[in-house]
Formats: structure tokens, C-alpha cells, sequence
């Protein structure tokens, strides 16, 4: 490929710094980017928990020419304890490049990595995904972003703007939702576009699982900064499982079914098994009906308890036939008897959470950048309509509600340790939970 068609990589960050500029002038630049074998991406990762790190190392297994070299986590003490982790990954030989300036700290961390890099990865407390990757992508830079993308109607927005944003620029704008970078799902979902069951008339899909693990409260710690290293824990920071687990469910129902978005949603959830304080506020599990017009449903359901039967399942029920999909596994396809007419006959050339990255990394350098901005937004709100229709025991319409621009409170603007948050611990240490046909969280 000669340097007469192809411009460098160099050249191309330089052209990305007023990308924004040029954007807001109605101008639409689309770079052409090639990063030679010596040429590397600089990575910035926010949130350096267990999905921020795994995230690093899928990026540098999928492709040679990135690095990390920068990080940014709200508590000094985990950014650090994660850069020696990630150094001692065997994928990330001599590609750790986080010198001590560009490990950032507090709540501003994210502002430090997305000067610092070229390609922003994006996986702290779910509350600020919309935020920060509206900043990167405004700041010309290529988004990874985990989900979910916006746990209120207004987060929800907040990226739909940054994916209109990224579509201008030309940048990479990529979703964690990883079923759909699943090859072999794609392939299945292939065969129901196809029509090999049939049309889809409604869809089981289960997420149950055991409870994210819990950080013991340590002495000297804020209620806030607790909530903060808990944050699976608590509505206003993470949603709750219908946000962090069935939406992978969901996202993939909604592929299939050609993005058709459900007009009206209704469900049960509440507690049923985590009494005890350390389980913050969330529900522990959401039983939901998604409506469409014309009378097709999607049944969703989860759970977080111990000791109870684990399941991530997706069953596609058409009037031919039935797809399955069963977590990472293999998918297949029946007829309405049971009888298997379809398995793929060979494996994954790579792990979806891999290949997400692959995927992304290669749409920059041929100048084709992936935007997943439209398919993120209407899944996460999906989620949210499921969310908000458990919390509040009413059906919800889904327009009204995405609409609304509804925003969880507390407000995250100007946050800080002083910040009140929006669950506070009773006198004997639990949290009050949101009461069906009681709550008045929206």
C-alpha cells in the first residue's frame, strides 16, 4: 500500500486533534489511518477493576500494535495494584508503558486518560459511561465503552450524542456488548434473517447467577467511597441486573429481530434471598414482559443468589423452529419437533471479548471506523424500560420513557466525596430497596 494513498498513523492523530473543530463546521474529514509494524496505538483505560483490566488484555491479545499508557481509577490504591497486575500478564510484555503521570486518580482520572491516548477504553462504575465516552469521542478519540450505555433515559441520550459525534469524525465508537461480535452468533443469527425458523414470535431470555463478590467496608472509608468500591451494589451506580446482566441477553434478542424496539414493558422484582447489608440496594431479581404491537414478547428474567441453579440462555421460538444460544457456547438451531437441523461445524478463530477489539483496532487502520452508536442506545434503553418497569410494579411505554430524559439522583455533576449518595444505611446497616407500587424513583 503505497504512502501516496495512505496517509500515517502519526498524520492521522494529528488530523484527529481538531476533528472536533472541523465537525462543528460542517466539515466531513474522514481520515485514512495505517499503523506500521513500529507504530503503536497509545491505550487509556478508565476504571481499573476486573472488566477495565480483562479489557486491556483483550486489546492487546487481539492486536500487536497497541500499548497501555494510561490509566485512570477514582482510588490510587487500585490504579496501582492493577499496573502490576497488568504487567505481570503474559500478552503484556513490555506493553505496559503507564508511567506515574498518567496513572490518574479521582473523580477528573478521566479527563488525564483521554489527553493521554489515542484509543480510550472505558469501564468504571456504570453511572459515567455516557459521560466520559461523550468527552473522548468529543475530544476526537476512539471509544471502547463497556455497557451498559446510560442506566437512565438521560445517560442513554448522553450517547447518543457521542455515537452522532464519533459518525462525524469518522472515529471508532464500540460497544462492549460482545454477543454480537461472537462469530458464531452471527452466523446463527444469519439463518433466522434467513428465515430457517421461521418468523420469531417471542424469545426466552434468562441471565442468573450467582451475586458479584463484595468488598469488606474498611475503617476510615466514607459511605460514599464504600458505595464506590461496591458500586455493583447500588442502583444509582450500576443500574441493577437487568442493566449489568440481562441486557447481553437482550441486546442479542434485539439483533435478531432486526432492532424492533417492544412498545410497552412490565414486570416483578424485589428481593428474595440477600437480606443482609452487604447486598446495598439493588433487587436481587427482575421477572419482565416485553410488548411489541403485533403481539410478538420477549420474556426476560434475572437473578443474583447463591446456591441456586446458574443459567444464560436465549431461546428464539419461530414457526418453523427454535434458535438457541447458550452464554459462549455453541449455538443451534431445531425444528419445532427438537430435532437439530443446524450447528456450526467449526470454532471461533477468536474469543468474542477478543475479537471486539480485533475488530475495532483493524476499522481504524483501513479508515473504516465501527460505530455500534445506534444498537447500543436502543439496547441499553431497553434495559432501562425493564429496569424502571420492576422498580416502579407499573407497564411503561417505551417512548415515553426514552422521551422523558429521566435522570437518576443523585446528580453525578460536580460529584465528590462530600456528595450525600442517593442510599444511606439505616441504623442496623441495610438499605431501604425500592418497593413495587411504591417507589417514586421515576
Amino acid at each position: 500500500m503505497s504512502d501516496q494513498k495512505v496517509s500515517s498513523r502519526r498524520e492521522f492523530l494529528k488530523k484527529s486533534a481538531v476533528l472536533g473543530t472541523v465537525a462543528a463546521a460542517g466539515i466531513n474529514l474522514v481520515p485514512k489511518v495505517h499503523a506500521s509494524g513500529s507504530d503503536m496505538f497509545k491505550l487509556g483505560i478508565i476504571g481499573c477493576g476486573g472488566r477495565g483490566r480483562g479489557a486491556v488484555v483483550n486489546s492487546l491479545t487481539a492486536m500487536p500494535n497497541v500499548k497501555l499508557y494510561a490509566m485512570g481509577e477514582l482510588f490510587k490504591d487500585r490504579g496501582l495494584s492493577a499496573r502490576e497486575a497488568l504487567k505481570n500478564a503474559p500478552v503484556a510484555k513490555d506493553r505496559i508503558d503507564v508511567s506515574d503521570a498518567r496513572l490518574f486518580n479521582g473523580f477528573d482520572n478521566y479527563k488525564g486518560v483521554i489527553e493521554a491516548s489515542d484509543v480510550v477504553l472505558i469501564a468504571c462504575a456504570s453511572r459515567f459511561h455516557p459521560l466520559y465516552a461523550y468527552e473522548a469521542v468529543k475530544a476526537g478519540k476512539h471509544v471502547f465503552v463497556e455497557k451498559p450505555h446510560g442506566i437512565d433515559a438521560a445517560g442513554v441520550h448522553k450517547i447518543l450524542d457521542a455515537a452522532k459525534i464519533a459518525e462525524k469524525n469518522k472515529t471508532a465508537f464500540v460497544s462492549g456488548l460482545c454477543y454480537r461480535y461472537d462469530t458464531l452468533r452471527r452466523e446463527a443469527v444469519e439463518k433466522m434473517k434467513a428465515g430457517v425458523i421461521g418468523d420469531i414470535v417471542s424469545v426466552q431470555s434468562d441471565y442468573i447467577r450467582s451475586p458479584y463478590s463484595m468488598i469488606k467496608r474498611e475503617e476510615g472509608w466514607s459511605e460514599l467511597e464504600y458505595q464506590f468500591r461496591n458500586w455493583y451494589h447500588f442502583t444509582w451506580l450500576c443500574g441493577d441486573e437487568i442493566m449489568q446482566s440481562l441486557l447481553h441477553n437482550l441486546d442479542s434478542v434485539l439483533w435478531a429481530l432486526n432492532e424492533d424496539l417492544p412498545e410497552s414493558c412490565y414486570g416483578i422484582g424485589g428481593r428474595s434471598s440477600t437480606f443482609t447489608y452487604e447486598f446495598g440496594d439493588v433487587f436481587d431479581h427482575s421477572s419482565i414482559v416485553y410488548e411489541y404491537a403485533d403481539g410478538r414478547r420477549i420474556y426476560g428474567a434475572t437473578r443474583g443468589a447463591y446456591k441456586c441453579y446458574n443459567s444464560n440462555l436465549d431461546v428464539f421460538h419461530g414457526t418453523k423452529g427454535r434458535c438457541f444460544f447458550k452464554a459462549s457456547g455453541i449455538p443451534w438451531i431445531t425444528d419445532l419437533s427438537g430435532k437439530e437441523i443446524w450447528r456450526p461445524d467449526h470454532k471461533r478463530e477468536r474469543d468474542m471479548y477478543v475479537q471486539e477489539h480485533y475488530d475495532m483496532i483493524n476499522s481504524i487502520m483501513s479508515g473504516k471506523t465501527i460505530n455500534d452508536g445506534e444498537r447500543m442506545t436502543k439496547s441499553s434503553m431497553v434495559a432501562v424500560l425493564g429496569m424502571v418497569a420492576s422498580r416502579c410494579g407499573q407497564k411503561v411505554n417505551y417512548k415515553e420513557l426514552f422521551d422523558s430524559k429521566f435522570v437518576l439522583q443523585p446528580s453525578i455533576d460536580g460529584i465528590s466525596f462530600d456528595q450525600k449518595p442517593a442510599a444511606v444505611p439505616r441504623a442496623d446497616g441495610l438499605y431501604d430497596v425500592a418497593v413495587p407500587g411504591t417507589s417514586k424513583d421515576f
